[in-house]
């Protein structure tokens, strides 16, 4: 978990396209925008652009500065090669020169700059280490450390050329430890640490070369420094793990994978290390504790909950629930394991069953909340009056503050705060950027809005709602003046506290019926953006060419493909000859969940033959190659694809959706209508079932559409990042000025619903509806709407978050049911060597609580 604090820069300059919405860069003094090393030209006011053409000698010098730290390469390009001109010995100049060139990936001319510099001011520390930095991205490991180590020479206080020499000396250290060259290998590792004593990764790789010297104490202490030096260091709390689980220490393993998990949702080797574990802690439970012990029973039906045993996980859970039909946290389990098998109504039932015995469960409440949205069609209020309800309660256990010191300045640079453990990817991009970063794992939520609230968070935004590692015990302290929901959950979080939720005018349209406790802000094009994995593979031909059948298919979440879902997928199927439908979650790999699957589907008259049901793909490139398998993707309803929508498209799969009435069932119908291919939404099941008809029906024009999607979607607003941050900007300054101008929905919320005098529950409840009526929202709206735009994200946060679930005794699972994979196979966990990472990718799909879903 962390949280994100990045503060906005001058509104004159352009935005820049990084993540975190973060505004356009500032004028900087004495440090390079574009991850360059720092050098001493200062930056000063820019003249009109009419007088560059007159400018000369230090004036020019001094605005090529300007232009460069706002990653103006190429006119500042110019302007440095009009002062070479006249003195080709202009140190500043030659610098200034090679870092633009350096910027635009043109390193031979960039090093023939650094070098002449440097031929004339030989210890001339920036240039130096610029050559290094060359050196280094060519691959020249050796001249890159003899460039670094002369500017060190040159300057000893170049803090620069330290952090770099560091870098490049434990790349040096691998790579002879690589070559078999051990001891050389320490000895580079150790020239590092000489050189920078909080380098983490030149511990680390230490810890991985006593682990495999099997001196386990030592490595341990060299993982602990890595970890002290970078908290958010995932590999070493996985390294760290197995060796705790080598020695037995089972609780202190499991800690540390559980560290690494929230770190790394992803990492596919801590996921089967700690499935590993638990394994071990329950085979060692069920033989030291009595078999109808409530809590071992549960803990054990958890431990095979992480592995995909589905249908020992139920067992053992309901031995629980048989022991102890009380037992409060056994039902929340129980409803995990329905929801992950598509079983919604039963999940439902199994947490209102749990709420029933201990009406606080924070985790059964929320998984309840989120289970809900799968099967909401929004034909009433139920689903919004329980979110409405849980807020008032869970809004009675926080303190919240209703006045704060940041200054009302409407066009003043702003802080925006972002909490969520998803973000932990960015946080080099962050502080590169000038942002503020604050590690508050494992940090009380109390404590956490203490902090924000210290830091003068202007805006804090939330991207988790109703699924796990969410922070909304934060947000309900209200520790900034303005709070924001955004992207992480499909519905209202029902938390009076939060003002604004961000959405777009396709996924919740300007007539919506659907309330919310939070008043709409649209973006003015899609409320999310998309970067594409870089793993992803080119397009593949459409299937049925070479195959002779059309093949339908979903990658979507199993909670999503509904019984009415199954019906409208079974008549298409059943209306084109010989096609075939594949669908793959990670529940197929259980076979009594594939077994109902296929039953349910033959007993709508589609053969079990015609059918492939494909278990988790645990590697990025694989899983976004399997879209290969399709011709035509079909979407979920009505809780619609996210993700899986986003990679469809761009593997060049098109996808059939169809429109609803909230806004989980309009997902799709914003993509696709961004994208250019809004024929493809229906307004009722049986356009839906035409549309995917129609495509079917002319492979050779189905073939011409794929080989054209991607291209289609890149031009789109659902990949265009900067535009994105523009409008995400706009719309964080619009409700600035409303705040500024006195006007927040969370605080006249909160105000109406305090009890006051002589009100009823009744006349408080009728509030709370009036204010969530769409239509007072309406009437209330942001008045630069058509001015806003979002943040570019690695990967669109996937659409169904994860429920939580609960072992016994203090011993928690790693987040969720979903998190691992199963490991029945393996009895040795993996170690993470050298530093290289597990098979998992940070541009992969994520849950939208980042856990892996493919």
């Amino acid at each position: 978990m962390s949280a994100i604090f990045h503060r906005e820069r001058e509104k004159k300059a352009s935005p820049s396209p990084s993540f975190m919405g973060q505004p356009g860069m500032e004028p900087l003094e004495g440090k390079e925008s574009n991850g360059a090393v720092p050098d001493c030209n200062g930056g000063a006011p820019a003249p009109p652009a009419k007088q560059q053409q007159q400018l000369e000698g230090a004036d020019a010098l001094r605005y090529a500065n300007i232009l460069r730290s706002r990653n103006k390469f190429a006119d500042a390009l110019q302007l440095y090669s009009t002062v070479l001109e006249k003195d080709g010995t202009n140190v500043d100049a030659l610098i200034g020169k090679g870092i633009c060139l350096q910027a635009q990936s043109l390193l031979k001319q960039a090093l023939e700059c650094f070098t002449e510099a440097v031929k004339v001011d030989p210890s001339n520390a920036c240039a130096l280490t610029h050559c290094g930095m060359i050196y280094k991205d060519e691959g020249h490991l050796v001249e890159a450390a003899e460039a670094y180590q002369k500017a060190r020479t040159a300057d000893p206080s170049y803090k620069a050329a330290a952090e770099f020499l560091a870098i490049v000396l434990t790349d040096l250290g691998t790579s002879l430890k690589l070559a078999g060259n051990t001891e050389d290998g320490i000895q580079k590792y150790c020239e590092a640490l000489e050189v920078d004593s909080h380098y983490a990764p030149a511990y680390y790789n230490l810890g991985v070369v006593y682990s495999e010297m099997m001196q386990f104490d030592v490595a341990l202490t060299c993982y602990e420094k890595a970890a002290l030096e970078r908290p958010l260091y995932a590999e070493a709390y996985c390294n760290m793990g197995v060796i705790y689980k080598n020695r037995g220490e089972l609780d202190a393993a499991i800690a540390c994978y559980d560290r690494c998990l929230t770190i790394s949702p992803n990492f596919e080797i801590a996921k089967n290390n700690m499935a590993i574990a638990l394994t071990d802690m329950g085979t060692k439970m069920s033989l030291t504790i009595k078999p109808n012990f409530s809590q071992s029973l549960n803990n054990l039906g958890v431990v095979y909950t992480v592995q995909g045993k589905m249908d020992a996980a139920a067992s053992m859970i309901e031995k629980a629930i048989l022991a102890n039909p009380t037992y409060a946290e056994a039902y929340n389990n129980l409803g995990v394991l329905y929801r992950d098998a598509g079983s919604i109504t039963l999940s439902v039932q199994a947490y209102e069953r749990c709420l029933q015995i201990d009406p606080d469960s924070r985790n059964a409440g929320q998984n309840r909340l989120l289970a809900m949205n799968y099967i909401d069609e929004g034909s009433d209020d139920k689903l919004y009056d329980a979110h409405r309800e849980w807020g008032k309660r869970f809004m009675k256990l926080y303190a919240h503050y209703t006045s704060w010191d940041n200054p009302k300045v409407a066009d003043r640079p702003l802080v925006i705060g972002y909490a969520d453990a998803k973000t932990l990817r960015f946080k080099d991009k962050v502080l590169k950027k000038g942002g503020l970063w604050r590690d508050i794992y494992g940090i009380d939520e109390k404590k956490v809005a203490s902090l924000i609230r210290e830091d003068k968070v202007d805006i804090l935004v939330e991207l988790t709602g109703h699924t796990a590692t969410n922070k909304l015990g934060t947000m309900a302290c209200r520790p900034a003046p303005i709070q924001v929901t955004w992207i992480g959950y499909p519905n209202t979080t029902g938390l009076p506290a939060i003002d604004y939720r961000i959405t777009d005018s396709l996924a919740d349209t300007p007539n919506t019926n659907q309330k919310h406790v939070e008043e709409l802000a649209r973006l003015p094009e899609s409320f999310l953006c998309y970067t594409p994995s870089s793993e992803a593979g080119p397009v593949c031909p459409t299937p049925a060419i070479s195959n002779g059948f059309v093949t339908f298919g979903s990658f979507n979440n199993l909670a999503k493909i509904t019984p009415k879902v199954l019906q409208v997928w079974a008549r298409i199927l059943c209306a084109v000859p010989n096609s075939r439908l594949v669908v793959k979650c990670k529940p197929f790999c259980c076979d009594s969940i594939r077994q109902k699957f296929l039953t349910t589907l033959e007993e709508l008259g589609l053969e079990p033959l015609r059918v492939d049901l494909l278990p988790l793909i645990h590697l990025n490139h694989d899983h976004m190659q399997a879209y290969s398998l399709m011709d035509i993707s079909l979407d979920t309803f009505p809780y619609a694809g996210t993700t899986t929508t986003c990679e469809s498209l761009y593997m060049g799969v098109p996808c059939v959706t169809m429109a609803g009435s909230v806004h989980a069932h309009n997902v799709g119908v914003s993509l696709l209508t961004k994208v250019g291919l809004g024929r493809l939404v229906a307004k009722t099941e049986d356009e839906y079932v035409s549309l995917a008809l129609d495509l079917a029906s002319d492979v050779y024009a189905l073939q011409d559409l794929r080989m054209s999607v991607r291209e289609l979607m890149i031009k789109s607003p659902v990949c265009d990042g900067e535009s994105f941050t523009r409008g995400l900007e706009s719309a964080y300054r619009t409700m600035w000025r409303r705040y500024c101008d006195g006007d927040s929905p969370a605080l006249k919320r909160l105000e109406l619903l305090a009890d006051q005098p002589g009100s009823t529950k009744e006349d408080l409840d009728k509030t709370a509806v009036k204010l969530a009526d769409p239509r007072v929202q309406r009437a209330n709206a942001i008045a630069e709407e058509d001015n806003q735009a979002p943040i570019k994200v690695n990967a669109t946060p996937e659409e169904g978050g994860q429920p939580q679930i609960i072992m016994a005794n203090g011993v928690s699972s790693p987040a969720d049911s979903q998190a691992l994979i199963a490991t029945a196979q393996l009895d040795q966990p993996q170690i993470m060597v050298n530093g290289v990472s597990s098979p998992h990718s940070t541009s992969g799909r994520c849950e939208m609580n980042g856990h892996s879903s493919r």
